[in-house]
Order: C-alpha cells, then structure tokens, then sequence
C-alpha cells in the first residue's frame, strides 16, 4: 500500500474506489501532477470517474494536509503527496518540471532579525528555478 494511502486510512478517511485510485497516481517521489494529469491517469485505471471527483479528492487530500498544492509561474496547480516530509521545490523554467529538493540548512535561520519585520516566522517556502537537463 503506498504511504499516502496508509496515511489516509489512518484518518479514517473512507477509500472508495475513486478516493484510492487517485491516491495511487498521487503515489512515488517527485510526483508533482495537475489536476487534469491526475484524472487522464486515474481515468486508465477507472475509467468512469468523472474529473469533478478527481477536483473534489484533491481539494479533501489538500484540506487533510496529506497533499499540498504547489503553484508555480502562473501555471496550473500541481499536487505533491509529500505533505508530511520537509522540503523545497526545484522548477524548469522553461518545461515546468518539479522536483523535490532537500537543502541543508534551515532557510528560517537564514532570515536575518531586522528582515522579520517583528513577525513570528512558523515557515519558509524556497523554489530554486533553472533549467532542466531537457531544456538545457
């Protein structure tokens, strides 16, 4: 069973047919897939599930906190099921490409006091963004 399903059903989250599929094309490393992508996969495995269904999962797996929606450079949202292990986003300019990236370093640490602006900071987002080998 893939990790994001395992951690659904530990919620209690009830895995109908169309929940577990879309779970398992969400399934892997580096899986950053838009909705639509989401829904052509699902639709191989399932076909009758409808893309308001496949939205409508997305939407409850974003709310659960068991997925995160990424927006990159005013493209479609992607979905990333690595909700639950820290990290930051490594962007192809050109293609779109996502990849997940685990820098070292703590990027709250790298704010400097005065840049706070007296906030309380809880979190960063950092996107690295370059090229990928393909469009390089």
């Amino acid at each position: 069973m893939s990790d994001l399903l395992e951690r659904l059903r530990g919620r209690g989250w009830r895995l109908t047919s169309q929940r577990r599929v879309v779970a398992e094309v969400l399934d892997g490393d580096h899986v950053h897939l838009t909705a639509d992508e989401v829904h052509a996969r699902a639709a191989e495995r399932l076909p009758e599930i409808s893309r308001a269904t496949v939205y409508n999962t997305l939407g409850e797996m974003v709310l659960l906190g068991e997925v995160m929606e990424v927006a990159t450079d005013g493209r479609a949202k992607r979905y990333d099921p690595n909700a639950h292990r820290p990290h930051q986003h490594l962007v192809c300019s050109r293609c779109g490409t996502i990849r997940d990236v685990h820098p070292t370093g703590d990027p709250l640490a790298d704010l400097p006091a005065q840049e706070r602006f007296g906030f309380t900071v809880a979190a960063a987002e950092v996107t690295y963004r370059g090229l990928c080998p393909s469009c390089s």
